[in-house]
């Protein structure tokens, strides 16, 4: 069996060469299929850069005992039509959200507490409260 076939016998180095050409980096992805729990707004980080932040809900489980997560999403989307297309969506919007999740911590009340975070990187409109569709990217 030729060596490209067995990545096993071969050193680390070249067999991350093998699937990919860029340099390796930890990422957890989300994908979510949910409602907008309101329309989205936009806002100014502390070092000024402007973020579109909304929250998606997803439920679960039998109608009479259904539970409910919400999912705050961040997007950076830069200045013009696909901004203000996620600016445009109002609460109720079915969406399909694909997204970079990671874990942050923070003090509150003298207490670690810690809360995902999730950055847009892809945004589809399933079906708005009015039943139009759209998708965004």
């Amino acid at each position: 069996m030729p060596p490209l076939l067995r990545p096993a016998l071969l050193p680390r180095s070249l067999t991350s060469r093998l699937f990919s050409t860029s340099r390796a980096l930890p990422i957890a992805r989300i994908t979510i299929v949910g409602r907008l729990a309101a329309d989205p707004e936009l806002t100014v980080t502390s070092t000024g850069q402007e973020m579109v932040k909304y929250a998606v809900g997803t439920s679960y489980g039998p109608r009479e005992n259904r539970q409910t997560s919400w999912w705050r999403v961040a997007s950076f989307a830069k200045e013009g039509e696909g901004r203000e297309r996620v600016l445009g969506l109002g609460k109720g919007t079915l969406v399909y959200l694909e997204g970079d999740a990671s874990m942050r911590k923070y003090e509150k009340d003298g207490k670690v507490e810690s809360a995902l975070s999730i950055v847009q990187q892809k945004l589809e409109v399933l079906k708005r409260p009015d039943s139009s569709l759209d998708s965004l990217e």
